[in-house]
């Protein structure tokens, strides 16, 4: 009966679509790093830098990224409550109308259509369509969780709950806009001035915060325990990561705004938190990575434990990095500079995507009743080209990013700059080259994943697993 088996079926449609997007979108942010480096790759209006870079970021972050995170709170929602997803025909609709939403993305925003803010760029009529799936995501989500078959709510549920409502959030507020007219694509804002940028930068670190922060320590939390074959660590441990990161990362955002016409006490706030923020943030790193303990033997022959003990590495570290560029003495030398794009990339590469991959390579092959991937040395493989490449994108970029600051603050002995702008960006560019390299060897990985996924399914049927009558307080 179908009422007896979990519903796969929208879990695999999104974990099949991760890894496609994940190489658009990483396709696209090579040939953007290219084009810093060979001007003349710019060959048209619509494949510009300025119009390449907006849909490189949208479809990392909310293709790649969402398509992993809609598949793995589906699959641990239902897993964790030993019940079928809430309303299927809504959770089919949240597949297709995200679909819809990416695909509008990449050809919108090389037509030059922007409402010009950072990670919310797309125009009115597509963030109407982002609310009504969004909303529905919320419906079948806690849905699933109202009518689960067990008393307890597993920690992972809580942060992918969290980053539900609070993207929600983040999307009506900043997204607020007058459209010129319902014929146009066009708007503005509904806000104005440091308002306009105070609310921008409350959404843009916040979509860190929960976008790309809370929805994958979901996944951290469901799919390392599972990986290792052991508990959570510290069960108490995660409970107080949970509200402390909840409640300190909201304040966050100011420290975007240093050094601007945002008023000197609110970057001061927003430094604070920041600094608070890494108590929170390690706990979790120390958490996911002491749920090893007993396990460390696996590291040696599972890389796939190999891809998500890493993203914690990562995680960490770029936690660690956040607050201390949050300080304003040390913002003043990197704030405008490469540094920012590699400690984004450290986030977005070492730890988004890692934890990504790993969760993917757990969940592609029992969508198809089987447990392992096609090729586990092209798993392997995999984890150390795309390590090889984080490492030469960021340290390139840190280089390229304190000398840029050095360069734009030296001074001469009568009070003039030592260097022009244009003697920085000439000195950028070997380590503009090393970051596309980097980039190359990030996206061979996401090839060699998608080798390995068709493979893996070739021939395979659908499988939805039986529904687990609840023994425990989770699964």
């Amino acid at each position: 009966m179908q009422s007896q088996t979990y519903n796969y079926k929208v879990v695999r449609q999104f974990a099949i679509m991760t890894v496609v997007w994940g190489i658009v979108g990483m396709l696209v942010g090579v040939i953007a790093a290219a084009q810093l480096v060979w001007p003349e790759l710019n060959v048209a209006e619509w494949l510009h830098f300025g119009r390449l870079r907006p849909l490189h970021t949208n479809a990392v972050i909310f293709a790649f990224g969402g398509c992993a995170l809609f598949a793995t709170s589906y699959y641990c929602v239902q897993r964790t409550c030993h019940t079928r997803l809430f309303a299927p025909g809504l959770a089919a609709f949240t597949f297709w109308g995200w679909q819809l939403v990416i695909l509008l993305a990449a050809i919108t925003l090389p037509l030059g259509y922007t409402s010009s803010k950072e990670y919310a760029e797309l125009e009115w009529p597509i963030d109407i369509l982002i609310t009504v799936v969004w909303v529905s995501y919320a419906i079948v989500f806690f849905g699933t969780i109202g009518t689960r078959k067990t008393t307890h709510i597993y920690v992972a549920n809580w942060f992918y709950g969290a980053f539900i409502i609070t993207v929600a959030l983040l999307h009506l507020v900043n997204s607020a806009a007058l459209p010129v007219s319902l014929s146009s694509m066009k708007s503005y804002s509904a806000y104005a001035g440091v308002q306009d940028a105070m609310i921008q930068w409350w959404y843009g670190h916040n979509a860190v915060g929960f976008f790309l922060t809370a929805g994958f320590l979901g996944m951290m939390y469901y799919f390392v325990p599972k990986q290792a074959g052991r508990p959570v660590y510290s069960y108490r441990l995660s409970v107080v990561h949970f509200w402390a990161l909840i409640f300190t990362y909201m304040w966050a955002g100011p420290h975007h705004l240093h050094y601007t016409a945002l008023p000197d006490w609110t970057q001061s706030v927003g430094m604070v938190f920041s600094l608070i923020l890494l108590a929170p943030s390690w706990g979790g790193m120390i958490n996911g990575i002491m749920t090893l303990s007993g396990a460390w033997h696996k590291l040696r022959t599972d890389p796939i434990l190999k891809f998500l003990i890493t993203s914690l590495s990562f995680y960490g570290m770029s936690t660690f990095e956040g607050p201390m560029m949050s300080i304003k003495t040390v913002n003043a030398l990197s704030h405008y500079t490469d540094w920012t794009v590699g400690h984004v990339h450290s986030g977005a590469l070492g730890w988004v995507a890692m934890v990504s991959i790993g969760a993917m390579y757990y969940l592609i092959p029992r969508m198809y009743g089987k447990t392992e991937m096609y090729s586990t040395k092209l798993i392997t493989a995999h984890f150390w080209i795309a390590t090889i490449g984080i490492v030469l994108y960021i340290a390139s970029m840190w280089i390229s990013g304190v000398m840029q600051g050095l360069m734009w603050r030296a001074t001469n002995p009568d009070g003039t700059l030592t260097y022009s702008f244009v003697e920085s960006v000439k000195a950028s560019y070997p380590f503009w080259a090393i970051r596309v390299l980097g980039g190359v060897l990030f996206l061979t990985g996401m090839l060699i994943m998608f080798y390995n996924m068709v493979k893996t399914i070739a021939g395979q049927k659908a499988y939805d697993a039986p529904v687990l009558a609840p023994a425990g307080a989770h699964a």
